[in-house]
C-alpha cells in the first residue's frame, strides 16, 4: 500500500499551561492507582506503558506503534500471475519468425530470378509455418481451440489478429510451395493442369505471402508486450525490433546453410542487417530496463545466460557471414550460429518475462515510479494516486 504524508502527521503541542495540566492529571491518575500497581506489572509492562509517550519538540505526544509500511509484495505472493508457457511457445516464436522473413526472401528471389533461393525459401517458409502451427496447437492443448479463435476478429487482441495473420500467411505459402513442388514432378497429366493453375495465381500469392510475412515476424512481440509482465510490457518499444532483427538473422542463416554460396549473397546481407538490428535493439532494451530498475531478469539467471550466449553467437555468426562468400564451410557454420542465436534470444526473453512476473519487486517498482510521475504532473484526483 502507498502511504501519504498525512499518515505521519503529528498535531502541534499547545501552550505550557496545557502541558502542565496534562502532567498533573497524569500524576494524579498514578497516585490513585498507587505505585504498587505499576511495580506489580513487572519491568516489561512498565516499559510498555512508557513506550507510547515520547518527548518530541519539548512535549509529550503519541508515537507510532509500528514503523511506516514498506509495501514490496502482496503478502509475499506474486502480484501478476505468470503465463503458463514453456518451450513450445519459445519454439512458436522462433519458427514463426523464420517463416515470416522467409516469405519476404522468396518474393525478392522471385523478382530477381534467383530460382534456387526462391525454391529454398518457399520450402523453408512452408515447413516453418507448419511447425509454428503445431507448436501453437500443442500449447493450446486441443486443435479446436485454434479454430475457435477464428470465429471472430478482435482488432484489440494481438492473439486474435495473430491467428488470422498466421492463417492467411499459411494459405499463400501453401500455393507458392505447391508451385515449387509441382515443378519438381514430371510434367504430365494432372500435374500439367495444376501447374497452369499455380502459374495463374502465382504472382498474387507471392505478393500476399510477402505482405503477411512482416506482420508474422513482428506480431509476437506485440503479443508479449500486451501483457502485465513487467519486462515484456516495459520493453514494448524495443521488443518488436529485437524480434524482427532476430527473425531476419535466423532466416538469413537458414538460407546460408541451404543455398549455394554463390547464390546466397542477398541473404548474407539480410543476415548482417538482422544482426545489427537485434544487437542495437537488445542494447536499448537492457538500458531501458536498467533505468527502471527491473533489468535483473534479462541479465541474471537462466534467461540472462541464454541472452548472453545469443549475443555471442550473433556477433560470431555476423563476423563469419562477412567471410562466408569465399567458403561454404564458413557459410554453413555462420548460418547455424545465427539460427541458434535467434532461438536463444526468444527463449531468453520468454523466460525473463515470466521471471519478472513471479517476483513482486519488479511490479511494485514500476508501479511506484508510475505513481511518482503522475504526482509530479499533478494527477492526484483520479483514484489511482494519493495527494502528495
Amino acid at each position: 500500500m502507498t502511504t501519504s504524508p498525512f499518515d505521519s502527521y503529528r498535531p502541534p503541542e499547545e501552550g505550557g499551561r496545557r502541558r502542565r495540566r496534562d502532567r498533573a492529571s497524569l500524576r494524579g491518575a498514578h497516585a490513585e492507582r498507587g505505585t504498587h500497581s505499576v511495580a506489580a506489572q513487572g519491568p516489561r509492562r512498565a516499559g510498555t506503558a512508557r513506550s507510547w509517550l515520547t518527548r518530541e519538540g519539548g512535549g509529550r505526544r503519541e508515537a507510532p506503534a509500528v514503523p511506516d509500511a514498506e509495501f514490496s509484495s502482496y503478502y509475499g505472493q506474486a502480484i501478476v500471475k505468470p503465463v503458463p508457457w514453456d518451450h513450445k511457445i519459445s519454439a512458436y516464436l522462433f519458427v514463426g519468425g523464420i517463416a515470416g522473413v522467409s516469405g519476404i526472401v522468396q518474393a525478392g528471389a522471385a523478382a530477381t530470378g534467383n530460382s534456387v533461393l526462391q525454391r529454398n525459401s518457399r520450402l523453408t517458409a512452408m515447413a516453418a509455418v507448419g511447425l509454428s502451427g503445431i507448436a501453437l496447437v500443442a500449447d493450446l492443448g486441443r486443435p479446436e481451440r485454434f479454430l475457435n479463435m477464428m470465429r471472430t476478429v478482435k482488432l484489440t487482441s494481438p492473439m486474435s489478429v495473430g491467428t488470422w495473420i498466421l492463417s492467411a500467411y499459411a494459405g499463400f505459402a501453401g500455393i507458392t510451395t505447391g508451385a515449387e513442388v509441382l515443378r519438381l514432378l514430371p510434367a504430365r497429366g494432372p500435374v500439367t493442369a495444376l501447374i497452369r493453375v499455380t502459374d495463374a495465381v502465382g504472382t498474387p500469392s507471392t505478393i500476399g505471402q510477402a505482405a503477411f510475412g512482416a506482420p508474422l515476424a513482428a506480431y509476437t512481440a506485440v503479443l508479449l508486450a500486451d501483457t502485465a509482465h513487467p519486462v515484456w510490457h516495459e520493453s514494448r518499444r524495443e521488443l518488436p525490433f529485437v524480434f524482427v532483427g532476430s527473425a531476419a538473422l535466423a532466416a538469413g542463416g537458414v538460407q546460408m546453410v541451404l543455398t549455394p554460396t554463390a547464390l546466397a549473397g542477398p541473404v548474407r546481407r539480410l543476415a548482417l542487417l538482422g544482426v545489427g538490428t537485434e544487437l542495437l535493439a537488445m542494447h536499448r532494451l537492457e538500458e531501458h530496463l536498467t533505468d527502471l530498475g527491473i533489468d535483473e531478469p534479462v541479465r541474471t539467471g537462466t534467461a540472462g545466460g541464454r541472452l548472453r550466449l545469443a549475443r555471442a553467437l550473433a556477433i560470431g555468426g555476423g563476423l563469419g557471414t562477412l567471410l562466408a562468400g569465399r567458403s561454404r564451410i564458413v557459410a554453413v557454420a555462420s548460418g547455424a550460429a545465427l539460427a541458434a542465436a535467434s532461438a536463444l534470444t526468444r527463449m531468453g526473453m520468454v523466460e525473463a518475462g515470466i521471471e519478472s512476473a513471479k517476483d513482486p519487486r519488479y511490479t511494485v517498482r514500476v508501479q511506484r515510479d508510475r505513481l511518482e510521475r503522475r504526482r509530479r504532473h499533478g494527477v492526484v484526483d483520479d483514484g489511482i494516486t494519493t495527494a502528495g
